[in-house]
């Protein structure tokens, strides 16, 4: 098929390659030329494991192409998806923007039958909204689908290939026809395809993020809960995941969740309760306890040094997650700016995501060239970021570059009795 994406982010770029590896025609538009014009010459701008190796081999086929001409991408293909953002105001509103401006400019330029989906995450009424402003300069017939959007980053192009379900909200029969026959190469382990009205399936996406945004809250609540009480949050955790009815995942406790879905999927979907003037109480207490989250490790330094200021600290990871550069909503940068807001000196490593810090936050902290080289001479280490190379790290040289044996773990990537063995002073979430 022929398919143009309209965005190059995170969730474009990785929709526009899987298509193009299962032999569609993809032209992927973007405004920024001096982006555009790298993307030409192979080189990708985010860091997503696996999505290299999809990018150069499409690009090289020519099933992916890279443009900033609108036209000419929607001349040439008959599927429009649009993959823009919708970032968060204070309000916590979806800011439809850019999708609308967009949605404007394609009326007049549509000659021939299309579908135009929203991939992007939006509030419920958007594609009402896109049809509109489509239809108000357009003469010809056309179709909007409403396309959610289910990747995780560090797993984007496995859940691309190989979803779990495929939600497609539309009334149009010839549509569902076509999404349908769009999405059949992913599907053929028998994963289903969920065709749904417009509104059900722009909500079913809020709902998802949401659900797991409160099953991380209740563990942070719980392991908070387990430090009063004497109890261990891991065999907690163990316990109820083993209930089928819960499942094992989104149960480990932490330092709060991030990114660029569950903290804007979150306030935006209490906003649309809100428009509708009802009261989502659960997520306002979600969004509560992960903030305060974010700083539990703040409040355990300073229980056990008393100050922070003039504190050397080491921290690992800056990502709001492993295996990605994201940084968007990451507790570890709340807690870096936490730290220096207490007067504290801070020294990061992060393998993928200290170039996008160094942009936010400059030489206000200091960047190390690896895990051990943070830590030369640093009164603690703080662990902000599950990355797969902190898991079983050299204690024993660990023990020599910092001056003092302390380690902060926000992952609980160690076990209490592993810490106390090796002479660490350990502290964890949820654990004695």
């Amino acid at each position: 098929m022929n398919i143009s994406i309209i965005g190059t982010g995170y969730v474009g770029l990785v929709t526009g390659t899987c298509f193009a590896e299962t032999g569609n025609q993809v032209i992927c538009v973007d405004i920024d030329e001096a982006k555009v014009k790298s993307m030409k010459t192979g080189n990708m701008p985010i860091y997503e494991p696996d999505l290299d190796t999809l990018f150069e081999r499409n690009l090289k086929s020519g099933r992916l192409q890279f443009t900033t001409d609108l036209k000419k991408a929607v001349d040439k293909t008959d599927i429009i998806f649009l993959a823009l953002p919708t970032p968060p105001g204070e309000d916590g509103s979806a800011d439809l923007s850019y999708i609308l401006e967009v949605a404007d400019k394609l009326g007049p330029m549509i000659k021939t039958y299309k579908v135009i989906v929203d991939k992007s995450t939006v509030p419920v009424g958007t594609a009402e909204k896109v049809d509109a402003a489509v239809s108000a300069k357009c003469k010809y017939e056309f179709d909007v689908v409403s396309n959610p959007e289910f990747l995780r980053e560090g797993y984007a192009v496995n859940d691309f290939m190989k979803p779990d379900r495929v939600i497609i909200g539309t009334s149009s029969e010839k549509a569902k026809g076509i999404m349908e026959e769009l999405y059949k190469p992913y599907v053929r382990q028998g994963n289903p395809i969920f065709f749904m009205d417009l509104r059900s399936a722009e909500l079913t996406k809020y709902a998802a993020n949401s659900f797991l945004a409160t099953k991380i809250s209740f563990m942070n609540e719980i392991a908070n809960l387990c430090e009063k009480l004497g109890a261990d949050v891991d065999m907690v955790r163990i316990g109820i995941g083993a209930d089928d009815r819960i499942g094992k995942r989104f149960l480990f406790p932490g330092i709060g969740y991030g990114g660029s879905c569950f903290p804007k999927d979150v306030k935006a979907l209490v906003h649309s309760a809100r428009e509708q003037k009802y009261n989502f109480r659960i997520l306002k207490s979600v969004m509560e306890v992960n903030e305060m989250q974010k700083f539990a490790i703040v409040d355990k330094i300073k229980k056990h040094f008393g100050s922070i200021a003039n504190l050397n600290i080491a921290l690992w990871g800056l990502a709001f997650k492993p295996d990605t550069d994201d940084i968007r909503e990451s507790p570890a940068v709340a807690i870096a700016l936490e730290l220096l807001k207490e007067k504290a000196k801070v020294t990061a490593f992060d393998p993928a995501a200290m170039g996008n810090v160094k942009k936010l936050m400059g030489d206000k902290i200091s960047y190390a060239a690896n895990e051990y080289e943070a830590l030369n001479g640093a009164d603690a280490l703080v662990i902000a970021t599950e990355w797969g190379m902190f898991r079983t790290p050299d204690f024993e040289l660990m023990k020599k570059k910092l001056k003092k044996a302390v380690i902060f773990d926000g992952r609980n990537l160690y076990t209490v009795q592993q810490m106390n063995k090796l002479g660490f002073k350990y502290f964890s979430i949820g654990r004695k």
